[in-house]
Protein backbone atom coordinates (compact mmCIF):
# COMPACT_ATOMS: atom_id res chain seq x y z
CA UNK A 1 0.00 0.00 0.00
CA UNK A 2 1.05 3.23 -0.89
CA UNK A 3 2.71 5.33 2.26
CA UNK A 4 0.39 8.13 2.03
CA UNK A 5 -2.57 6.06 1.70
CA UNK A 6 -1.87 4.23 4.81
CA UNK A 7 -3.94 6.06 8.20
CA UNK A 8 -1.58 5.53 11.30
CA UNK A 9 -4.62 6.72 13.21
CA UNK A 10 -7.41 4.16 13.31
CA UNK A 11 -7.51 2.23 16.30
CA UNK A 12 -8.95 -1.90 16.32
CA UNK A 13 -9.64 -3.78 19.21
CA UNK A 14 -9.21 -7.44 18.21
CA UNK A 15 -10.49 -10.18 20.85
CA UNK A 16 -8.46 -13.00 21.29
CA UNK A 17 -5.63 -12.35 19.00
CA UNK A 18 -2.97 -13.50 20.49
CA UNK A 19 -2.83 -16.72 18.13
CA UNK A 20 -4.19 -18.08 14.85
CA UNK A 21 -6.81 -16.19 12.95
CA UNK A 22 -7.07 -13.38 15.42
CA UNK A 23 -3.28 -12.67 15.31
CA UNK A 24 -3.44 -12.83 11.61
CA UNK A 25 -5.99 -10.05 11.62
CA UNK A 26 -4.03 -8.09 13.57
CA UNK A 27 -0.75 -8.24 11.97
CA UNK A 28 -3.35 -7.53 8.48
CA UNK A 29 -4.41 -4.28 10.03
CA UNK A 30 -1.28 -3.30 11.22
CA UNK A 31 0.45 -3.70 8.24
CA UNK A 32 -2.03 -1.39 6.90
CA UNK A 33 -1.30 1.32 9.35
CA UNK A 34 -4.05 0.79 11.97
CA UNK A 35 -3.36 0.14 15.75
CA UNK A 36 -4.11 -2.78 17.41
CA UNK A 37 -5.09 -4.07 20.74
CA UNK A 38 -4.31 -7.42 21.16
CA UNK A 39 -6.50 -8.96 23.67
CA UNK A 40 -5.86 -12.58 25.41
CA UNK A 41 -6.16 -14.08 28.77
CA UNK A 42 -4.43 -17.26 29.03
CA UNK A 43 -2.21 -16.84 26.22
CA UNK A 44 0.44 -13.62 27.45
CA UNK A 45 3.60 -14.93 26.22
CA UNK A 46 2.40 -14.70 22.41
CA UNK A 47 0.22 -11.42 22.66
CA UNK A 48 3.24 -9.62 24.33
CA UNK A 49 5.35 -11.40 21.88
CA UNK A 50 3.15 -9.81 18.85
CA UNK A 51 3.02 -6.56 20.37
CA UNK A 52 6.55 -5.88 20.79
CA UNK A 53 7.01 -6.82 16.94
CA UNK A 54 4.53 -4.23 15.77
CA UNK A 55 6.24 -1.75 18.07
CA UNK A 56 9.27 -2.36 16.39
CA UNK A 57 7.76 -1.58 13.65
CA UNK A 58 5.88 1.31 14.13
CA UNK A 59 6.44 3.32 17.69
CA UNK A 60 3.30 3.04 19.76
CA UNK A 61 1.01 0.88 17.35
CA UNK A 62 -0.12 -2.00 19.69
CA UNK A 63 -1.21 -3.25 22.97
CA UNK A 64 -1.24 -6.50 24.39
CA UNK A 65 -4.10 -6.17 27.23
CA UNK A 66 -5.47 -9.36 29.24
CA UNK A 67 -9.14 -9.56 30.47
CA UNK A 68 -11.31 -12.54 31.36
CA UNK A 69 -14.35 -12.33 29.30
CA UNK A 70 -16.29 -14.31 31.20
CA UNK A 71 -16.23 -11.48 33.33
CA UNK A 72 -18.89 -8.98 33.61
CA UNK A 73 -16.91 -6.46 34.59
CA UNK A 74 -14.47 -6.94 31.70
CA UNK A 75 -16.58 -5.05 28.84
CA UNK A 76 -16.26 -1.76 30.13
CA UNK A 77 -12.94 -1.77 32.03
CA UNK A 78 -11.13 -3.49 27.97
CA UNK A 79 -12.62 -0.71 26.41
CA UNK A 80 -11.47 2.28 28.65
CA UNK A 81 -8.28 0.90 28.86
CA UNK A 82 -8.04 1.41 25.07
CA UNK A 83 -9.64 4.99 25.15
CA UNK A 84 -6.73 5.78 27.82
CA UNK A 85 -4.43 4.72 25.78
CA UNK A 86 -5.36 5.93 22.28
CA UNK A 87 -8.48 8.58 22.75
CA UNK A 88 -10.43 6.83 20.00
CA UNK A 89 -11.76 3.32 18.81
CA UNK A 90 -12.32 2.99 15.18
CA UNK A 91 -13.05 -1.15 15.23
CA UNK A 92 -14.15 -3.96 17.30
CA UNK A 93 -13.48 -7.17 15.71
CA UNK A 94 -15.28 -10.04 18.09
CA UNK A 95 -13.20 -13.18 17.15
CA UNK A 96 -12.38 -14.62 20.14
CA UNK A 97 -14.37 -18.15 20.53
CA UNK A 98 -14.66 -21.48 22.49
CA UNK A 99 -14.39 -24.27 19.93
CA UNK A 100 -15.05 -27.77 21.71
CA UNK A 101 -17.54 -30.95 21.31
CA UNK A 102 -20.56 -31.14 23.32
CA UNK A 103 -22.48 -34.35 22.55
CA UNK A 104 -26.29 -33.89 23.89
CA UNK A 105 -25.63 -36.43 26.63
CA UNK A 106 -22.36 -35.35 27.67
CA UNK A 107 -22.64 -31.16 27.71
CA UNK A 108 -23.03 -29.51 30.92
CA UNK A 109 -24.33 -26.49 32.06
CA UNK A 110 -21.03 -25.35 33.28
CA UNK A 111 -19.91 -25.64 29.09
CA UNK A 112 -23.35 -24.66 28.03
CA UNK A 113 -22.57 -21.09 30.05
CA UNK A 114 -18.84 -20.91 29.37
CA UNK A 115 -19.43 -21.32 25.30
CA UNK A 116 -21.95 -19.28 25.63
CA UNK A 117 -20.56 -15.89 27.37
CA UNK A 118 -17.20 -16.15 25.06
CA UNK A 119 -19.24 -16.62 21.28
CA UNK A 120 -22.47 -14.40 22.59
CA UNK A 121 -22.15 -12.49 25.74
CA UNK A 122 -18.91 -10.80 25.16
CA UNK A 123 -19.52 -9.60 21.92
CA UNK A 124 -22.79 -8.65 22.41
CA UNK A 125 -21.28 -6.26 25.67
CA UNK A 126 -18.32 -5.38 24.07
CA UNK A 127 -20.14 -3.76 21.21
CA UNK A 128 -22.75 -2.01 24.31
CA UNK A 129 -19.53 -0.67 25.46
CA UNK A 130 -17.59 0.13 22.52
CA UNK A 131 -20.58 2.33 20.63
CA UNK A 132 -20.33 5.22 21.88
CA UNK A 133 -16.72 5.41 20.84
CA UNK A 134 -17.31 3.73 17.60
CA UNK A 135 -20.20 6.42 16.71
CA UNK A 136 -17.77 9.23 17.31
CA UNK A 137 -15.41 7.76 14.64
CA UNK A 138 -18.49 6.19 12.37
CA UNK A 139 -16.75 2.81 12.96
CA UNK A 140 -17.28 -0.48 12.29
CA UNK A 141 -18.07 -4.09 14.29
CA UNK A 142 -17.08 -7.32 12.59
CA UNK A 143 -18.05 -10.68 13.95
CA UNK A 144 -16.49 -13.55 13.49
CA UNK A 145 -19.25 -16.31 13.05
CA UNK A 146 -18.84 -19.67 11.29
CA UNK A 147 -19.92 -20.97 7.83
CA UNK A 148 -21.59 -23.62 10.23
CA UNK A 149 -23.81 -20.81 12.36
CA UNK A 150 -26.49 -20.82 8.94
CA UNK A 151 -28.27 -24.15 9.45
CA UNK A 152 -25.58 -26.42 9.00
CA UNK A 153 -24.73 -27.42 12.55
CA UNK A 154 -21.90 -29.96 12.79
CA UNK A 155 -22.68 -33.44 15.05
CA UNK A 156 -21.31 -33.17 18.58
CA UNK A 157 -21.19 -29.24 18.63
CA UNK A 158 -24.50 -28.16 19.32
CA UNK A 159 -23.45 -25.86 21.95
CA UNK A 160 -20.92 -23.96 19.51
CA UNK A 161 -23.07 -24.13 16.82
CA UNK A 162 -26.13 -22.97 18.88
CA UNK A 163 -24.23 -19.43 19.59
CA UNK A 164 -22.40 -19.13 16.50
CA UNK A 165 -26.02 -18.88 15.10
CA UNK A 166 -26.95 -15.98 17.40
CA UNK A 167 -23.84 -13.95 17.00
CA UNK A 168 -24.88 -14.15 13.18
CA UNK A 169 -28.80 -12.78 14.74
CA UNK A 170 -27.13 -10.51 16.89
CA UNK A 171 -24.62 -8.83 13.60
CA UNK A 172 -28.13 -8.00 11.94
CA UNK A 173 -29.77 -7.07 14.98
CA UNK A 174 -27.01 -4.64 15.99
CA UNK A 175 -26.51 -3.24 12.37
CA UNK A 176 -30.21 -1.76 12.25
CA UNK A 177 -29.89 -0.71 15.54
CA UNK A 178 -26.03 0.91 15.46
CA UNK A 179 -27.22 2.19 12.34
CA UNK A 180 -26.12 4.96 11.07
CA UNK A 181 -23.21 5.69 12.52
CA UNK A 182 -21.91 2.06 13.20
CA UNK A 183 -21.84 -0.32 10.72
CA UNK A 184 -21.95 -4.31 11.98
CA UNK A 185 -20.42 -7.24 9.92
CA UNK A 186 -19.49 -10.40 9.91
CA UNK A 187 -17.21 -12.98 8.51
CA UNK A 188 -17.92 -16.59 8.38
CA UNK A 189 -14.42 -18.93 7.79
CA UNK A 190 -15.33 -22.68 7.03
CA UNK A 191 -12.22 -24.97 7.37
CA UNK A 192 -9.02 -22.95 8.01
CA UNK A 193 -4.90 -24.02 9.56
CA UNK A 194 -5.70 -27.52 8.78
CA UNK A 195 -2.06 -29.30 8.87
CA UNK A 196 -0.64 -31.14 6.03
CA UNK A 197 -1.65 -34.29 8.10
CA UNK A 198 -5.16 -34.88 7.97
CA UNK A 199 -7.33 -37.15 9.72
CA UNK A 200 -9.78 -39.29 7.09
CA UNK A 201 -12.50 -37.12 8.56
CA UNK A 202 -10.86 -33.88 7.29
CA UNK A 203 -9.94 -34.97 4.16
CA UNK A 204 -13.50 -36.39 3.40
CA UNK A 205 -14.46 -32.80 4.27
CA UNK A 206 -12.28 -30.95 1.58
CA UNK A 207 -13.78 -33.08 -0.81
CA UNK A 208 -17.15 -31.71 -0.17
CA UNK A 209 -15.52 -28.16 0.19
CA UNK A 210 -15.53 -26.70 -4.15
CA UNK A 211 -12.20 -24.82 -3.94
CA UNK A 212 -10.56 -28.11 -2.23
CA UNK A 213 -8.27 -26.87 0.21
CA UNK A 214 -8.28 -25.47 4.19
CA UNK A 215 -8.46 -21.67 4.41
CA UNK A 216 -5.92 -18.94 4.92
CA UNK A 217 -5.78 -17.07 8.17
CA UNK A 218 -4.88 -14.54 6.22
CA UNK A 219 -7.75 -14.74 4.02
CA UNK A 220 -9.86 -14.36 6.80
CA UNK A 221 -7.85 -11.21 7.35
CA UNK A 222 -8.20 -9.64 3.99
CA UNK A 223 -12.02 -10.20 4.28
CA UNK A 224 -11.97 -8.21 7.97
CA UNK A 225 -10.27 -5.51 6.40
CA UNK A 226 -12.27 -5.13 3.37
CA UNK A 227 -15.32 -4.91 5.46
CA UNK A 228 -13.82 -2.06 7.88
CA UNK A 229 -11.81 0.05 4.97
CA UNK A 230 -13.47 -0.58 1.88
CA UNK A 231 -17.33 -2.01 2.02
CA UNK A 232 -18.65 1.70 3.33
CA UNK A 233 -21.96 0.73 1.89
CA UNK A 234 -22.18 -2.46 3.48
CA UNK A 235 -24.06 -3.23 7.08
CA UNK A 236 -25.57 -6.28 8.53
CA UNK A 237 -23.80 -8.87 5.98
CA UNK A 238 -22.24 -12.06 6.13
CA UNK A 239 -18.93 -12.98 4.17
CA UNK A 240 -18.53 -16.48 4.00
CA UNK A 241 -14.58 -17.25 3.09
CA UNK A 242 -15.27 -20.64 3.12
CA UNK A 243 -14.15 -22.53 -0.17
CA UNK A 244 -17.29 -22.56 -1.16
CA UNK A 245 -18.95 -24.93 1.53
CA UNK A 246 -21.82 -22.77 2.32
CA UNK A 247 -23.25 -24.37 -1.02
CA UNK A 248 -23.21 -28.32 0.34
CA UNK A 249 -24.33 -29.44 3.74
Amino acid sequence: MPQNTINTNKVALITGSAKRIGAAIAAHLHENGWRVVIHYHHSKEAAVALAETFNKKRANSALAIEADLNQPTTYKELIQQIIQQWHRLDALINNASLFSPTPINEVTPNQWQETLTTNLTAPFFLSQAAAPYLKQSQGSIINITDTHADGRPIKNYSVYCISKAGLLMQTQALARELAPHIRVNAVAPGVSMWHDELSTEQKEILTRTPLKRAGLPEEIAKAVYYLLNDATYTTGNVLYVDGGRLLFN
